[in-house]
């Protein structure tokens, strides 16, 4: 009966449309209460543990920066160095928006707001430049989903509190994914734009955008370099990245004024207000389905008609797709990551490498609907119906897919720099 109560509180919720921070605190405490040991205490006691690992401080960190670089001029002088190098390919003007949307991402670690800063510059230029619309809306909207594989990520940090891996691996592990699906994409720009006029390479330009661009430059070498030579930790690396994006930006560009901090401010907090109630409620549901051996048990009935890792890695990245249509990238990682890495392991697969994988997925997931994050960002701020956003993203998903199944069948591009 407790456990057909638990479906029906469920349902409710869902029909009632709340949201996924009251969903899961409801469901959390009536497991405790009525499933558990009657008691909700030991969950207070799972919310203040959480809230107080020092891990949490590098997202609203991350958050900030990318935020603070958004309103200031960092993303425009990345676009512009990118633009230079990429001048004379054939459709240089789209694979430079590939490669400012990767650039970005290495200082964001977000989707929206890497697609929100390139894609409000370079989608005007693009269209200027007689750049086929759904290319131009295809390209960004997939180019912003590398804001969450390439470090330092956001999901990549709730990931490993999630599943108990080290951040910083991860982070070095996301690199060489990142790079692989930047690659596929420039290639699907450059053929796809291939009969559209070339641009020629100036040496005086380039010269000139890396000199005006070189402290935006400099943020993603410091902070990679600082977490890969273990100079500094994910957390440390965060307020590092604040520090330098306001000296940047007030004191050396000049181009964020005071008075938009208060607004920077106000757009942080108010992220991070729910996500850090869905955060906490999701790691006390996490130590009650550990205490009560969930995932050991769904490791042994998986166990029993899944055979082989091959077959478990293709069940769970379609399992992982779908979700990725249904839920937004830190929800799933929350639900899914404390059940799903058990598993994973249990089949030989390196945990720090099926985060990687996972978080791919879930990228995909920014673009296939109905909840696909980027379709919604780009259809509001390019001001195009989400249809025409949709159709434009089809052929971006496949060379992904292709992206993804390179990455969950050759483990070493994850693993190589962890080792």
């Amino acid at each position: 009966m407790t456990a057909l109560g638990l479906v029906l509180l469920i349902v409710a919720l869902l029909l009632l449309g709340q949201p996924l921070f009251v969903i899961l605190g409801s469901v959390t405490a009536y497991c405790y209460r009525f499933l558990g040991d009657g008691e909700i205490s030991g969950m207070i006691e799972d919310i203040y543990f959480a809230a107080n690992k020092d891990l949490l401080l590098a997202i609203p960190l991350f958050i900030l920066a990318g935020n603070l670089m958004t309103q200031g001029g960092i993303a425009r002088r990345l676009i512009r160095v990118a633009t230079a190098i990429t001048a004379p390919v054939p459709a240089g003007l789209a694979v430079a928006a590939v490669l400012s949307c990767a650039i970005f991402a290495a200082i964001s670690g977000s989707s929206p707001v890497t697609l929100i800063a390139i894609g409000g510059v370079l989608y005007p230029a693009l269209r200027k430049a007689s750049y086929p619309d759904t290319l131009s809306l295809g390209l960004l909207s997939a180019g912003g989903t590398l804001g969450i594989i390439i470090p330092p990520s956001i999901p990549m940090i709730v990931f490993a509190i999630m599943a108990g891996v080290s951040v910083n691996d991860l982070f070095i592990a996301g690199v060489g994914p990142g790079l692989v699906l930047t690659i596929l994409l420039m290639g699907y720009a450059a053929f796809s734009g291939r009969h559209l006029p070339r641009g020629s390479f100036s040496p005086a330009e380039l010269a000139s955008a890396l000199k005006d661009g070189v402290f935006a430059l400099l943020m993603p070498a410091m902070i990679l370099g600082g977490i890969y030579s273990g100079f500094f930790t994910a957390t440390e690396s965060a307020a590092i990245a604040v520090a330098y994006a306001l000296a940047v930006e007030f004191a050396i560009h000049r181009e964020l004024k005071f008075s938009q901090l208060p607004s920077v401010l106000a757009e942080t907090a108010e992220l991070l207000g729910t996500l850090f109630l869905i955060l906490v409620f999701a790691v006390s549901l996490n130590k009650y389905m550990t205490f009560e051996e969930v995932p050991q048990r769904l490791v042994t009935l998986l166990a029993a008609s899944i055979a082989s890792k091959t077959a478990f890695l293709i069940g769970v990245n379609a399992l992982l797709l779908v979700a990725g249509c249904f839920m937004d990238a830190l929800s799933a990682i929350l639900v899914l990551a404390p059940l799903l890495t058990p598993m994973a392991i249990h089949y030989g697969v390196d945990p720090v490498h099926f985060g990687v994988m996972m978080i791919v997925n879930l990228e995909i997931g920014y673009l296939t609907p109905p909840v696909g994050v980027n379709l919604f960002v780009a259809s509001s701020i390019f001001k195009r119906p989400i249809g025409d956003v949709i159709r434009s993203v089809l052929p971006l998903i496949v060379v992904l897919l292709v992206g993804l199944s390179i990455i969950t069948f050759v483990p070493e591009i994850s693993l190589t720099l962890v080792k």
